[in-house]
Protein backbone atom coordinates (compact mmCIF):
# COMPACT_ATOMS: atom_id res chain seq x y z
CA UNK A 1 0.00 0.00 0.00
CA UNK A 2 1.13 3.61 -0.79
CA UNK A 3 1.79 6.07 1.86
CA UNK A 4 0.11 9.73 1.17
CA UNK A 5 3.00 12.36 1.04
CA UNK A 6 2.37 15.57 2.62
CA UNK A 7 4.01 19.06 1.59
CA UNK A 8 3.59 21.74 4.30
CA UNK A 9 3.31 24.58 2.37
CA UNK A 10 1.58 27.11 4.96
CA UNK A 11 4.18 28.02 7.44
CA UNK A 12 2.43 31.20 9.89
CA UNK A 13 4.47 33.78 10.65
CA UNK A 14 2.94 34.00 14.05
CA UNK A 15 3.68 37.63 14.35
CA UNK A 16 1.43 38.32 10.92
CA UNK A 17 -0.92 36.18 11.62
CA UNK A 18 -1.32 38.38 15.22
CA UNK A 19 -1.16 41.55 13.05
CA UNK A 20 -3.91 40.62 10.88
CA UNK A 21 -6.31 39.35 13.73
CA UNK A 22 -5.87 42.75 15.36
CA UNK A 23 -6.43 45.33 12.10
CA UNK A 24 -9.97 43.50 11.85
CA UNK A 25 -10.49 43.45 15.50
CA UNK A 26 -9.44 46.90 15.83
CA UNK A 27 -11.23 48.57 12.60
CA UNK A 28 -14.34 50.66 13.09
CA UNK A 29 -16.47 47.93 12.09
CA UNK A 30 -14.65 44.68 13.59
CA UNK A 31 -13.97 41.98 11.37
CA UNK A 32 -12.13 38.60 10.72
CA UNK A 33 -11.34 36.21 7.95
CA UNK A 34 -13.53 33.09 7.35
CA UNK A 35 -10.15 30.85 7.24
CA UNK A 36 -10.38 30.90 10.78
CA UNK A 37 -12.81 29.28 11.46
CA UNK A 38 -11.00 26.40 10.55
CA UNK A 39 -8.72 25.22 13.09
CA UNK A 40 -9.44 21.11 13.80
CA UNK A 41 -12.53 21.90 16.18
CA UNK A 42 -13.96 23.92 13.87
CA UNK A 43 -13.36 21.81 10.33
CA UNK A 44 -15.55 19.18 12.89
CA UNK A 45 -18.45 21.39 13.52
CA UNK A 46 -18.81 22.28 10.12
CA UNK A 47 -18.58 18.51 9.13
CA UNK A 48 -21.93 18.27 11.93
CA UNK A 49 -23.20 21.60 9.66
CA UNK A 50 -23.57 19.76 6.41
CA UNK A 51 -25.71 16.77 8.59
CA UNK A 52 -28.22 19.54 9.75
CA UNK A 53 -31.77 19.72 8.59
CA UNK A 54 -31.47 23.07 7.45
CA UNK A 55 -28.57 23.19 5.63
CA UNK A 56 -29.17 21.29 2.54
CA UNK A 57 -26.02 22.74 0.38
CA UNK A 58 -24.44 19.71 0.89
CA UNK A 59 -27.26 17.60 0.05
CA UNK A 60 -28.48 19.23 -3.31
CA UNK A 61 -24.49 19.22 -4.55
CA UNK A 62 -24.30 15.45 -3.72
CA UNK A 63 -27.74 14.84 -5.36
CA UNK A 64 -26.35 16.32 -8.47
CA UNK A 65 -23.39 14.26 -8.61
CA UNK A 66 -25.45 11.25 -8.07
CA UNK A 67 -27.72 11.94 -10.98
CA UNK A 68 -25.61 13.90 -13.59
CA UNK A 69 -22.45 11.83 -13.06
CA UNK A 70 -22.73 10.23 -16.36
CA UNK A 71 -22.97 13.14 -18.05
CA UNK A 72 -20.25 14.85 -16.39
CA UNK A 73 -17.87 12.06 -16.96
CA UNK A 74 -18.31 13.32 -20.67
CA UNK A 75 -16.99 16.38 -20.39
CA UNK A 76 -14.37 15.92 -16.89
CA UNK A 77 -11.00 13.90 -18.30
CA UNK A 78 -10.73 10.71 -16.43
CA UNK A 79 -7.25 9.67 -15.36
CA UNK A 80 -6.61 13.40 -14.29
CA UNK A 81 -4.98 14.73 -11.17
CA UNK A 82 -7.18 15.67 -9.13
CA UNK A 83 -6.82 19.07 -6.99
CA UNK A 84 -9.01 19.47 -4.48
CA UNK A 85 -9.02 22.86 -2.73
CA UNK A 86 -10.34 22.79 0.41
CA UNK A 87 -10.69 18.97 1.02
CA UNK A 88 -11.50 19.14 4.52
CA UNK A 89 -12.18 15.34 5.20
CA UNK A 90 -12.10 14.34 1.41
CA UNK A 91 -15.01 12.45 1.62
CA UNK A 92 -16.66 14.84 -1.56
CA UNK A 93 -14.28 13.89 -4.08
CA UNK A 94 -13.64 10.28 -2.73
CA UNK A 95 -17.32 9.50 -3.85
CA UNK A 96 -16.37 10.49 -7.53
CA UNK A 97 -13.54 8.46 -7.84
CA UNK A 98 -15.23 5.36 -9.44
CA UNK A 99 -16.40 7.30 -11.68
CA UNK A 100 -13.18 9.59 -13.11
CA UNK A 101 -9.99 7.23 -11.94
CA UNK A 102 -7.89 10.18 -10.89
CA UNK A 103 -4.30 8.94 -11.73
CA UNK A 104 -3.17 11.45 -8.47
CA UNK A 105 -5.35 13.13 -5.68
CA UNK A 106 -3.99 16.07 -4.64
CA UNK A 107 -5.96 17.24 -1.09
CA UNK A 108 -5.14 21.62 -0.42
CA UNK A 109 -6.22 22.25 2.97
CA UNK A 110 -5.33 24.70 5.80
CA UNK A 111 -6.55 22.96 8.66
CA UNK A 112 -3.29 20.48 8.59
CA UNK A 113 -3.95 18.25 11.38
CA UNK A 114 -7.33 17.53 10.40
CA UNK A 115 -5.78 16.71 6.60
CA UNK A 116 -3.27 14.91 7.45
CA UNK A 117 -6.03 12.19 9.80
CA UNK A 118 -7.99 12.14 6.60
CA UNK A 119 -5.49 11.40 4.04
CA UNK A 120 -4.39 8.71 5.82
CA UNK A 121 -7.59 6.88 6.09
CA UNK A 122 -8.23 7.98 2.70
CA UNK A 123 -5.17 5.93 1.50
CA UNK A 124 -6.22 2.49 3.53
CA UNK A 125 -9.17 2.91 1.56
CA UNK A 126 -7.43 3.85 -1.88
CA UNK A 127 -4.24 1.56 -1.48
CA UNK A 128 -3.27 1.65 -5.40
CA UNK A 129 -3.73 5.97 -5.60
CA UNK A 130 -0.88 7.86 -5.65
CA UNK A 131 -2.01 11.34 -2.64
CA UNK A 132 -0.25 13.99 -1.75
CA UNK A 133 -1.51 16.39 0.28
CA UNK A 134 -0.33 19.92 0.75
CA UNK A 135 -0.53 22.29 3.58
CA UNK A 136 -1.64 25.73 2.43
CA UNK A 137 -3.52 28.99 2.60
CA UNK A 138 -4.97 28.75 -1.10
CA UNK A 139 -7.48 31.68 -0.36
CA UNK A 140 -4.06 34.14 -0.45
CA UNK A 141 -1.66 32.46 -3.01
CA UNK A 142 -2.36 29.21 -4.77
CA UNK A 143 1.06 27.46 -5.76
CA UNK A 144 0.77 24.01 -6.73
CA UNK A 145 4.82 22.87 -6.59
CA UNK A 146 6.48 20.44 -8.94
CA UNK A 147 6.76 17.28 -6.28
CA UNK A 148 2.48 17.64 -6.21
CA UNK A 149 1.59 18.00 -9.61
CA UNK A 150 3.39 16.78 -12.84
CA UNK A 151 4.25 19.23 -15.99
CA UNK A 152 2.28 17.50 -18.26
CA UNK A 153 -1.39 15.62 -17.81
CA UNK A 154 -4.62 17.19 -17.53
CA UNK A 155 -6.02 18.56 -14.40
CA UNK A 156 -9.04 18.86 -12.49
CA UNK A 157 -9.38 21.60 -9.88
CA UNK A 158 -12.46 20.69 -7.69
CA UNK A 159 -13.86 23.02 -5.40
CA UNK A 160 -17.18 21.97 -4.28
CA UNK A 161 -19.38 23.29 -1.31
CA UNK A 162 -20.09 27.10 -2.90
CA UNK A 163 -16.60 27.76 -0.66
CA UNK A 164 -16.39 30.62 -3.85
CA UNK A 165 -19.16 31.98 -1.52
CA UNK A 166 -16.69 33.43 1.02
CA UNK A 167 -15.03 35.65 -1.69
CA UNK A 168 -16.51 38.80 -3.04
CA UNK A 169 -17.15 39.35 -6.60
CA UNK A 170 -14.07 40.62 -6.94
CA UNK A 171 -11.89 38.83 -4.50
CA UNK A 172 -13.51 35.88 -6.48
CA UNK A 173 -12.60 36.94 -9.83
CA UNK A 174 -8.71 37.32 -8.31
CA UNK A 175 -8.87 33.60 -7.15
CA UNK A 176 -10.25 32.24 -10.00
CA UNK A 177 -7.71 33.73 -12.38
CA UNK A 178 -5.32 31.79 -10.03
CA UNK A 179 -7.41 28.69 -10.26
CA UNK A 180 -7.32 29.17 -14.14
CA UNK A 181 -3.29 29.52 -14.22
CA UNK A 182 -3.25 26.36 -11.46
CA UNK A 183 -4.76 24.79 -14.29
CA UNK A 184 -2.02 24.12 -16.43
CA UNK A 185 -1.65 23.98 -20.27
CA UNK A 186 -2.12 20.18 -20.80
CA UNK A 187 -5.78 19.55 -23.12
CA UNK A 188 -8.86 18.72 -21.01
CA UNK A 189 -7.92 20.59 -17.83
CA UNK A 190 -10.76 22.44 -15.99
CA UNK A 191 -12.19 23.73 -13.21
CA UNK A 192 -15.59 21.54 -11.63
CA UNK A 193 -16.95 23.95 -8.52
CA UNK A 194 -20.32 24.29 -6.68
CA UNK A 195 -22.05 27.11 -6.26
CA UNK A 196 -25.36 28.02 -3.67
CA UNK A 197 -28.01 30.03 -6.02
CA UNK A 198 -29.99 32.78 -4.75
CA UNK A 199 -33.05 31.83 -3.32
CA UNK A 200 -35.72 32.47 -0.39
CA UNK A 201 -33.93 34.53 2.05
CA UNK A 202 -35.64 32.90 4.99
CA UNK A 203 -34.36 29.44 3.93
CA UNK A 204 -31.01 30.51 3.81
CA UNK A 205 -31.06 32.52 7.27
CA UNK A 206 -32.14 29.09 8.28
CA UNK A 207 -29.46 27.06 6.82
CA UNK A 208 -26.99 29.32 8.55
CA UNK A 209 -28.78 29.48 12.12
CA UNK A 210 -29.72 26.09 12.66
CA UNK A 211 -32.50 24.98 15.73
CA UNK A 212 -29.40 22.80 17.15
CA UNK A 213 -26.81 25.67 17.28
CA UNK A 214 -24.30 23.47 15.76
CA UNK A 215 -23.67 27.02 13.16
CA UNK A 216 -23.10 28.88 16.42
CA UNK A 217 -20.53 27.26 18.28
CA UNK A 218 -19.06 26.57 14.44
CA UNK A 219 -18.99 30.41 14.48
CA UNK A 220 -18.12 31.67 18.12
CA UNK A 221 -15.50 28.69 18.07
CA UNK A 222 -13.60 31.24 16.12
CA UNK A 223 -13.15 33.55 18.98
CA UNK A 224 -10.93 30.30 20.55
CA UNK A 225 -9.00 30.50 17.69
CA UNK A 226 -8.23 34.21 17.71
CA UNK A 227 -7.12 33.78 21.29
CA UNK A 228 -4.73 31.21 20.83
CA UNK A 229 -3.34 33.14 17.43
CA UNK A 230 -3.72 36.62 18.65
CA UNK A 231 -3.57 36.54 22.64
CA UNK A 232 -6.55 37.85 23.04
CA UNK A 233 -9.39 37.50 25.64
CA UNK A 234 -12.56 36.88 23.86
CA UNK A 235 -15.10 34.92 26.24
CA UNK A 236 -17.35 32.60 24.07
CA UNK A 237 -20.27 33.68 26.74
CA UNK A 238 -20.53 37.24 25.76
CA UNK A 239 -21.03 36.69 22.48
CA UNK A 240 -24.05 35.63 20.32
CA UNK A 241 -24.13 34.68 16.53
CA UNK A 242 -26.07 35.99 14.07
CA UNK A 243 -26.79 35.14 10.62
CA UNK A 244 -28.50 37.58 8.02
CA UNK A 245 -29.33 37.83 4.21
CA UNK A 246 -28.11 40.57 2.42
CA UNK A 247 -29.95 41.08 -0.68
CA UNK A 248 -28.05 44.30 -1.57
CA UNK A 249 -25.15 41.85 -2.10
CA UNK A 250 -26.88 38.62 -2.24
CA UNK A 251 -24.77 37.14 -0.13
CA UNK A 252 -25.71 35.33 3.84
CA UNK A 253 -23.28 37.59 6.87
CA UNK A 254 -22.12 35.97 10.08
CA UNK A 255 -21.20 37.91 12.65
CA UNK A 256 -20.52 37.86 16.27
CA UNK A 257 -22.84 40.08 18.43
CA UNK A 258 -21.46 41.27 21.87
CA UNK A 259 -24.19 40.74 24.91
CA UNK A 260 -23.31 43.23 26.80
CA UNK A 261 -20.86 46.33 26.96
CA UNK A 262 -17.07 44.88 27.22
CA UNK A 263 -13.52 45.07 26.51
CA UNK A 264 -11.46 42.93 24.60
CA UNK A 265 -7.68 42.46 25.50
CA UNK A 266 -4.07 41.77 24.37
CA UNK A 267 -0.56 42.31 24.95
CA UNK A 268 -0.07 46.10 24.29
CA UNK A 269 -4.00 46.80 23.33
CA UNK A 270 -7.43 46.59 23.63
CA UNK A 271 -10.83 46.88 22.06
CA UNK A 272 -14.22 48.09 23.90
CA UNK A 273 -17.48 46.46 22.63
CA UNK A 274 -20.84 47.74 23.10
CA UNK A 275 -23.92 46.10 23.65
CA UNK A 276 -25.17 44.88 20.05
CA UNK A 277 -21.86 46.00 18.61
CA UNK A 278 -20.66 43.45 15.72
CA UNK A 279 -17.75 41.37 14.20
CA UNK A 280 -18.24 40.13 10.15
CA UNK A 281 -16.77 36.66 10.62
CA UNK A 282 -17.73 35.32 7.22
CA UNK A 283 -19.70 35.98 3.98
CA UNK A 284 -21.59 33.74 2.03
CA UNK A 285 -22.39 35.06 -1.34
CA UNK A 286 -25.15 33.71 -3.20
CA UNK A 287 -25.44 33.62 -6.91
CA UNK A 288 -27.51 33.52 -10.47
CA UNK A 289 -26.06 30.79 -12.82
CA UNK A 290 -25.95 33.39 -15.78
CA UNK A 291 -23.99 35.49 -13.49
CA UNK A 292 -21.46 32.77 -12.48
CA UNK A 293 -20.99 31.35 -15.65
CA UNK A 294 -20.02 35.28 -16.46
CA UNK A 295 -17.29 35.76 -13.69
CA UNK A 296 -15.77 32.42 -14.62
CA UNK A 297 -15.51 33.88 -18.39
CA UNK A 298 -14.24 36.91 -16.88
CA UNK A 299 -11.31 34.74 -15.14
CA UNK A 300 -9.98 33.71 -18.14
CA UNK A 301 -12.19 29.77 -18.70
CA UNK A 302 -14.27 28.67 -21.59
CA UNK A 303 -17.65 28.13 -21.52
CA UNK A 304 -18.68 24.77 -19.96
CA UNK A 305 -21.42 23.08 -18.62
CA UNK A 306 -23.41 23.57 -15.62
CA UNK A 307 -25.76 21.06 -13.81
CA UNK A 308 -28.16 22.03 -10.98
CA UNK A 309 -30.56 20.14 -8.55
CA UNK A 310 -34.59 19.88 -9.71
CA UNK A 311 -35.13 23.31 -7.66
CA UNK A 312 -32.39 25.24 -8.93
CA UNK A 313 -30.93 25.78 -5.60
CA UNK A 314 -27.80 24.58 -6.34
CA UNK A 315 -25.10 24.15 -9.27
CA UNK A 316 -21.76 22.23 -9.98
CA UNK A 317 -20.25 23.88 -13.15
CA UNK A 318 -17.33 22.29 -15.30
CA UNK A 319 -15.43 25.21 -16.62
CA UNK A 320 -12.42 24.25 -19.06
CA UNK A 321 -9.35 25.74 -19.02
CA UNK A 322 -9.00 26.21 -22.42
CA UNK A 323 -11.67 26.18 -25.71
CA UNK A 324 -12.17 22.97 -27.43
CA UNK A 325 -10.36 22.74 -30.55
CA UNK A 326 -12.19 23.19 -33.72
Amino acid sequence: MRTPRFLQLRRDDQAAVRAELLRGLTAPAATTSPKYLYDALGSRLFEAITELPEYDLTRNEAAIFAARAEAMSARVPGGATWIDLGAGNCCKAARLFPRFAPRRYVAVDIAVDFLQSALETLQRQHPELEIVGLGLDFSTRLELPAGAVDADGARVLFYPGSSIGNFTPAEAQVFLRSVHAACGTAAGSGLLIGVDLVRDAAALEAAYDDALGVTAAFNRNLLLHVNRLAGTDFAVRDWSHVAVFNAARSRIEMHLQARRDLTVRWAGGERAFAAGERIHTENSCKWTLPDFEALLTQAGFARGESWTDDARRFAVVWAPAAAAPR
